[in-house]
């Protein structure tokens, strides 16, 4: 994603019925309701896939729209207008979808104190171990601003967003782009917002005609944890893209942590503004980028794990790529993105050009990156790091206790400014030699790079203060997302990188 491009999805007729009265069938989208039985053919394996028998109905406030997986699940269709507080719950012979454009209330506005008038608040809970999918790229769940999700597993039940094709048995490892993904929209600032009385803010949420921002920084969208989002991402037009997991405007309120984006056909996670902040991000797979992050984020994200598959026709990804749009307004006056990066482990892919840098950063981002590691696979013509304008230089990035290890240091077009940058910081390593080690174990992702566990030379970097660089960080003794074999964190939650869990 290298623009900010607002444009309208496709027109989806909604559900315009409450919480309350969404339980008849007529709430059913068309194409939901006969699902077949699916071929089992793909190598990723399936997820939901029942070995039992379906129940006989659905709790109330959801569609029964059928059966799938050989008949062993019974679906339960999501309302596409969530109003009051809806709970998806888990129960045997069940698995739940959306269908359309899925909304969590209304649109409230930019002020919490003075919602709009005629709007009303959604609350959608989802129980551990549930798991929701969708058919096509038209299906998608935003949560507007003023609503709440709450999705949260646990590291051993976590909670699945996924595809149809996913729950049958027919992904393989390149699948990508089955359905939309999650947009929470909230009320905290972002550059697009006037934030001097009266407070305004223009501009929706890419693949979506969601409004997003206000002034309230704190403000809260939920609480996602232990939660997978696969084979999501869709291309509404050029540049203008859903991906797994899009944070609009969202507030330092909201809790996202243990994570995992798998196979976006667009980038893992999209942040545009906010103060949102993150903790233990795993993303296999994005075709665009990693961590996408725009329009004057300022929140802090520790703990993540980027790693790319090899680029294919469409792809042109960075783990990284910060921007600070709009850059049609002097650097001077921008609002720019100052976001707080702390013990990432990025491992780019195999690039045959220098389009895919592992690192960057464009349009005068401020970012704080510190003890991490960037890397890329032995061979590859992209470079670990491009600080991609002068705008950028002039914001100058900050980089302390961070280590490289790319064939290729710094992107070709950029190695002056990339190169004043990086080495302005201290304990940093521009061209180290990695040993970083794969997992040894219940690995099943064999088309993307695995090496993100520190060795010996990671190990050797002395790392900085994080708890002095964002309130929201621990202190650590290591760089890098993950310290050795005996740290586990990304296990137990994620699909392809634990046994028994494939994608």
């Amino acid at each position: 994603m290298t623009g900010f491009k607002l444009k309208t999805l496709l027109a989806v007729s909604a559900c315009a019925l409450t919480v309350a009265a969404c339980g008849s069938a007529e709430v059913a989208s068309p194409g939901e309701g006969d699902f077949g039985t699916g071929t089992g053919g793909g190598t990723g394996g399936g997820t939901g896939g029942g070995t039992g028998t379906a129940a006989v109905d659905c709790p109330t406030g959801f569609s029964n729209v059928g059966t799938i997986a050989s008949n062993t699940l019974r679906v339960c269709q999501l309302p596409q207008q969530i109003l009051g507080n809806l709970t998806v719950p888990l129960r045997a012979g069940t698995i739940y979808s959306i269908s359309g454009r899925t909304e969590v209330g209304t649109d409230r506005g930019i002020d919490p104190a003075a919602p709009l008038a005629g709007s009303a608040q959604g609350i959608l809970t989802v129980e551990p171990g549930v798991t929701v999918f969708a058919s096509s790229g038209g299906d998608y769940l935003l949560v507007n601003r003023g609503s709440q999700l709450f999705a949260e597993g646990t590291s051993t039940t976590p909670i699945i967003f996924t595809s149809r094709q996913n729950v049958e048995g027919t992904t393989t490892l390149e699948s990508q782009g089955q359905w939309g993904g999650i947009v929470l929209a909230g009320r905290a600032p972002q550059a697009n917002c006037q934030l001097t009385a009266p407070v305004t803010c223009t501009g929706q949420v890419e693949g979506t005609s969601a409004f997003f921002g206000g002034n309230t920084p704190t403000d809260s969208s939920g609480r996602l944890k232990y939660v997978q989002i696969k084979y999501s991402g869709f291309e509404i037009s050029t540049g203008n893209e859903l991906q797994a997991l899009t944070l609009a405007g969202v507030g330092s309120g909201t809790t996202i942590e243990y994570v995992q984006s798998y196979n976006s056909s667009d980038d893992g996670i999209e942040i545009f503004g906010g103060f949102v902040n993150l903790k233990h991000i795993v993303i296999n797979g994005a075709d665009d980028d990693g961590l996408d992050t725009d329009t004057g984020w300022r929140g802090g994200a520790q703990f993540g794990i980027v790693t790319q598959r090899a680029p294919n026709s469409t792809s042109r990804s960075a783990g990284f790529e910060f921007s600070s749009a709009p850059a049609a307004t002097p650097l001077a006056s921008r609002y720019i993105s100052q976001p707080k990066i702390a013990n990432w482990t990025l491992v780019g892919r195999n690039s045959p050009t220098d389009a895919h840098t592992v690192a960057h950063f464009d349009t005068g981002t401020k970012p704080t990156v510190i003890n991490s590691v960037f890397t890329n696979v032995a061979g590859s013509a992209s470079g670990c790091l491009a600080i991609n304008d002068a705008d950028t230089l002039t914001s100058f990035p900050t980089f302390n206790s961070v280590f490289m290890s790319c064939g290729i240091s710094y992107r070709p077009a950029n190695v002056a400014a990339s190169t004043t940058v990086f080495t302005a910081g201290t304990n940093n390593t521009a061209a180290g030699t990695s040993t970083l080690t794969a997992p040894a174990t219940g690995v099943t992702l064999t088309n993307t790079v695995l090496t993100f566990i520190n060795g010996a030379n990671e190990t050797a970097v002395t790392p900085v203060n994080a708890p002095a660089v964002h309130g929201g960080f621990v202190l650590t003794t290591y760089i890098g997302a993950v310290q050795n074999a005996a740290d586990t964190w990304y296990q137990g939650w994620t699909c392809g990188l634990t046994a028994g869990k494939t994608c």
